[in-house]
């Protein structure tokens, strides 16, 4: 059976309490290029569900009240951190000073043959790309996988690969998830859609993102 690798605190809380999925679960020993990924949604889910990062569970955010499809597997890359440096990537390439990291993990979907059930799962995915993804002012960078060892999708090496219509509709979703019919303030962009060298990069900067971030916990308390 093949092992999930955590950090130690990880592993000691873990003997006796869940692991935390953002702060305790490892992305991995082979990451960027191979990374262990939290999935909170799947595209049956009708509800939208995220983690409660003060507690690590599976929280209702709110009811899917249009007919948005997920598309793919949904939810992020542990010990990851869109702050400082994925802020300022999209701020230079876009000229646009003014946008930051949305301070949350790293988003990823990851696309798979096999029908998930449910999320509140981890599993091993490959980045072949991603979407440079623009909310207001913060940076919403989107990283697309495979599921390592997909019979459909495991030979993908990068998003250029993909279907347009698979990319269409990735890019649907995220632009359309969270407007309202009839709302004129539309807020959500997607300026570039970016290949798997480009991606392993925003992950490489969310990693070190991440570490900043927990050192600075750590020195304010």
């Amino acid at each position: 059976m093949n092992k999930v690798h955590f950090d130690p605190i990880g592993k000691l809380m873990g003997l006796r309490h869940k692991s935390h999925p953002w702060h305790g679960v490892d992305i991995g020993e082979n990451a960027p290029e191979e990374v262990i990924t939290f999935i909170e949604m799947v595209p049956t889910d009708t509800v939208k569900y995220e983690v409660h990062k003060e507690t690590g569970y599976l929280i209702l955010d709110r009811p899917q009240k249009y007919s948005s499809i997920l598309p793919a597997l949904y939810g992020f890359l542990p010990q990851t951190y869109c702050g400082r440096r994925i802020g300022e990537i999209s701020a230079n390439i876009l000229d646009r000073p003014e946008i930051v990291g949305d301070g949350d993990p790293l988003d990823i979907c990851v696309l798979t043959e096999k029908d998930i059930s449910g999320g509140d799962i981890l599993v091993r995915s490959i980045p072949i790309g991603g979407f440079r993804m623009i909310d207001g002012n913060q940076a919403d960078d989107k990283i697309v996988a495979v599921l390592k060892g997909d019979a459909f999708y495991g030979d993908v090496k990068d998003i250029s690969q993909l279907p347009n219509a698979v990319v269409d509709r990735l890019k649907h979703y995220f632009l359309t998830y969270k407007d309202m019919p009839g709302s004129k303030n539309l807020k959500t962009e997607v300026t570039h859609v970016y290949g798997k060298d480009e991606a392993i990069e925003i992950i490489t900067h969310s990693m070190s993102d991440y570490k900043d971030y927990v050192n600075k916990l750590l020195f304010e308390s």
